[in-house]
């Protein structure tokens, strides 16, 4: 069965939204450029409740793009995250010290525009427990992603992968079940496409894309 991730949480109501909705994973972005930034301490108390196993729990993934160690170490000190989202310019190597640094699990997200974009995955994936392909940004765009861009997702299909994988870049709840079936993706990642302004989520936005990922 396919699963979902919700990106970007900042507010209780868009995380309860999230856990009732049975969301797989829930992400705190911590990266002060995004309009979606929650610093550690403030993502460590609204993500509490995801915590655990069962229903209404999620694993918690904190987003990061190139931190550096010190901000890894209060990540992981205060947030506690289950994984760690790279979505900069890291390398295999870095990933590898972040694991060591953080005891976290490690979700690399890749930039996809064309069939040579994918080719970075063989290089990962001995290094990442999932990968994410995420649609390349606009030219001049200040943010690595979050901001509803897509790719052809035919590019994915019948594509193989040692780890399950995440599908990212402009899914929103009326597209998100024909996502699933043109990539076959077993992880789906959503954040801009649940939202009604920049950062601000809306519940029922949220509860309809999960529901549309049960029903793909």
């Amino acid at each position: 069965m396919t699963q979902a991730k919700i990106c970007g949480l900042t507010t209780p109501d868009a995380l309860d939204a999230a856990l009732a909705g049975g969301a797989a994973f829930v992400g705190a972005v911590v990266f002060p450029k995004s309009p979606r930034h929650i610093a550690p301490l403030h993502a460590a108390t609204l993500f509490e409740r995801a915590r655990g196993q069962g229903p209404g729990k999620a694993r918690i993934v904190a987003v990061t793009v190139d931190a550096d160690d010190a901000l890894l170490t209060e990540i992981a000190l205060i947030l506690k995250p289950d994984l760690i989202q790279l979505h900069g310019s890291e390398t295999p190597a870095r990933a590898e010290r972040v694991r060591m640094l953080t005891g976290a699990g490690i979700i690399k997200a890749l930039p996809i525009r064309t069939h040579e974009d994918l080719a970075a995955a063989d290089d990962w994936e001995p290094f990442a427990d999932h990968l994410m392909f995420d649609a390349k940004p606009p030219e001049g765009s200040g943010l690595p992603g979050g901001v509803g861009a897509r790719f052809d997702w035919v590019m994915l299909a019948d594509r193989a992968f040692r780890h399950p994988w995440f599908l990212a870049g402009g899914l929103t709840p009326e597209n998100v079940g024909e996502a699933v079936r043109i990539s076959g993706a077993p992880l789906m990642d959503v954040s801009s496409g649940v939202e009604t302004a920049p950062g601000v989520k809306d519940p029922a936005l949220i509860a309809a894309f999960l529901e549309a990922v049960r029903s793909a």
